[in-house]
């Protein structure tokens, strides 16, 4: 979709905004209309305030429209500003300048704040504050007095430094929730369609594999492997069309980024289960793998030396600045001293695959275990 078809989530601000400028415009009408009799060339303040009305017109339209809201127009508005308050200088005289502000008044210059604010941040905004009130600190120079540097009886810098935090902030939070937004809106979509397939694979697929494993094993004979082989992938396709709908998307500001639900969920098994928090559990991709990769490894040793019966049980947390996969079974467990046994054998499955692989992340992986009481793995990454 073009940018410019894009609905614009700083709307509302850029609306409220010329607002604002209508109201500073008719301000300085007024003040125009009271002093204009002080200055030393009144036909140049005429001219002058023509210059400002005209411009005020075009950035009304312009950013009401949504083709000025682009970096150059408003680094031209705050040029145009600038000029019009040094223009003081050349209608009115030193003493008119030191007792008054400038001719457009310091409402209407507050709109190139504004305009800087809303499309490019608080940052942004608060510099073409200072940049606005540097520009008036001259012109109070021209008379001999900086009195918009004393803050203590002038606070004009600091309320133009606060309006360019205020509106850019506000700014800033209308883009991250129509972000945030948006990607509700795809996620929704993509269980929506998630779920149609899946009906469509229950209706189709699954059902032709459970008919072949009931049919294999009522001939028997050589046909129940094959009833075997049709019985498992059925319970692979429910487990699959039953997982809950993952956005492994990557997301802005960062590498790519994995989702690490959608991993451990496909180690789910007849003997495993997997829970996962309801929202994404994003992790750098090379991280995420290597977790995974430590939690297959646990899997394998609950499948070789856990029990023929034992279930694994494997859950996912997010801590916010940790991410923890802990792997419980209910098998045999480990007896005492079997471990440091194992490494002297030269069996380094735990102590490399594991212990190592978390260690390498700056994690750590924690092992409790005794006879007949299960296994416990915990494995924790740190999310930086």
């Amino acid at each position: 979709m073009p940018a410019l078809a894009r609905p614009d989530p700083s709307g509302p601000l850029w609306r409220a905004a010329q607002v604002f400028r209508l109201l500073s415009y008719v301000y300085a009408a007024g003040f125009q209309v009271v002093s204009n009799g002080e200055f030393e060339r009144p036909m140049l303040g005429w001219l002058l305030f023509a210059v400002l009305s005209a411009w005020t017109l075009a950035c009304g339209v312009a950013y009401l429209h949504g083709f000025g809201r682009r970096t150059g127009w408003v680094l031209g508005e705050l040029v145009v500003v600038c000029v019009l308050i040094l223009s003081t200088e050349l209608v009115a005289s030193d003493q008119w300048i030191a007792d008054n502000q400038s001719w457009p008044t310091t409402l209407w210059a507050t709109n190139a704040t504004i305009s800087a604010a809303i499309l490019l941040g608080p940052a942004y905004g608060m510099a073409a504050g200072v940049t606005m009130m540097a520009v008036y600190a001259f012109l109070k120079g021209f008379s001999g007095e900086i009195a918009s540097l004393d803050l203590a009886r002038n606070a004009t810098m600091v309320i133009e430094l606060a309006v360019g935090l205020a509106v850019g902030m506000a700014a800033q939070t209308a883009r991250r929730a129509h972000a945030e937004l948006e990607r509700a809106i795809r996620l929704s979509a993509s269980v929506a369609e998630r779920e149609r397939l899946a009906r469509q694979v229950h209706d189709g697929v699954i059902q032709v594999l459970a008919l072949v494993a009931k049919r294999g094993r009522e001939i028997g004979g050589e046909t129940t492997e094959l009833a075997d082989l049709a019985s498992g992938q059925e319970r692979a396709l429910r487990r699959l069309v039953s997982a809950e709908g993952l956005d492994p998307e990557p997301q802005e500001g960062h590498g790519e980024r994995v989702d690490i639900r959608t991993t451990v969920a496909l180690r789910a098994g007849d003997r495993v289960v997997v829970s996962v928090p309801a929202t994404a559990v994003l992790l750098d991709a090379a991280v995420a793998a290597e977790l995974d990769a430590a939690v297959g490894n646990a899997l394998d040793n609950v499948a070789a030396h856990a029990g023929p019966d034992a279930t694994a049980y494997v859950l996912v947390e997010d801590l916010g600045d940790e991410v923890t996969v802990s792997i419980r079974d209910d098998g045999v467990g480990i007896a005492p001293g079997r471990l440091d046994e194992a490494v002297s054998e030269g069996r380094i499955g735990i102590s490399k695959s594991i212990v190592g692989r978390l260690q390498a992340l700056s994690g750590t992986a924690t092992l409790t275990s005794e006879a007949d009481g299960g296994t416990e793995w915990e494995l924790t990454v740190p999310r930086a």
